[in-house]
Formats: C-alpha cells, sequence, structure tokens
C-alpha cells in the first residue's frame, strides 16, 4: 500500500502542477494577444505618422542646389497646396498682391515690404520673386507688368 499512496500523491502533485501550468498558459496567452493588438495599434500610428511627414514634405519647398548654394524651389500651383507651400517672403508678396484692390506694380509691392525703391536695380530680384510666383500659377502678370492674384 505503500507503493499506491505514494502514486496517488505524486498524481496529485502533478495534477496541481498541471492547474498551475494552465493557469499561466492562459495567462501568457492574453498578454500576447494584447501585445499583439498594441503592436498593430503602433504600426498604424507610424503609418499615420510617415503619411503626414511625407504630406509636410511634398507640400514645404523642395531644396535645391544652384551654384553651390542652397536655394527654395516655388512649387506650382496646384490641387492640395495653399500657400504654405511657398516660402515667407514670396509668401509676403502674395498677400500684399492679394490685399490690393486693383493690379499693383512691383514699385508698390517693395515699398510695403520697405526696400528701397528709388533705384530700379534694387527692385529686380522682387520683380524676379513675382514673375517666378507668376510663372508657377500663384501670380498673373499682366501685359502692362502690374501683377493681380489668381483665385
Amino acid at each position: 500500500m505503500g507503493d499506491l499512496e505514494r502514486i496517488t500523491a505524486r498524481r496529485s502533485e502533478l495534477d496541481a502542477l498541471a492547474e498551475e501550468l494552465a493557469k499561466q498558459q492562459q495567462e501568457v496567452q492574453a498578454e500576447r494577444e494584447e501585445l499583439l493588438v498594441a503592436e498593430r495599434v503602433l504600426n498604424r500610428l507610424a503609418e499615420q505618422d510617415r503619411a503626414e511627414a511625407e504630406s509636410a514634405v511634398a507640400s514645404s519647398p523642395a531644396p535645391a542646389r544652384v551654384a553651390g548654394r542652397a536655394v527654395l524651389l516655388i512649387p506650382h500651383r496646384g490641387e492640395g497646396l495653399d500657400e504654405a507651400a511657398l516660402p515667407g517672403d514670396y509668401r509676403k508678396i502674395l498677400a500684399i498682391v492679394r490685399a490690393a484692390d486693383r493690379p499693383v506694380q512691383v514699385r508698390t509691392v517693395g515699398e510695403e515690404l520697405g526696400l528701397e525703391t528709388a533705384a530700379r536695380g534694387k527692385l529686380e530680384p522682387l520683380r524676379a520673386k513675382m514673375t517666378r510666383l507668376a510663372d508657377r500659377g500663384w501670380l498673373h502678370k499682366r501685359p502692362d507688368g502690374r501683377f493681380t492674384a489668381r483665385r
């Protein structure tokens, strides 16, 4: 009978151990499922962040190098792009032209920007910027050389 009691006692120990292992296995499985859900959420958030970053890069001016100097390219006006895609000085020019109730000359915009307008040569960089805005569809350059904002 001693052997039978030892076998019964051992079976009882193994049954308790099996119950404890089953409980641990359920806890492990539940934690693995929680981690899987957390991983999916983090992947979605990372995709959203990546899409937002790509969108911001696409709408910002693209840097380029000309003669070894970094310059900003002015994007063509299109759907999905607003003034935020332009560098600050170009946004100021666009705001001045939009605020005017009639077509404006380069000299008028230069005065609004606080540039020296007495010498014609001082306005040429501004004229180039306004022409660039017109070429990209942000402004309209009239035949008389004045500019208006596009709607």
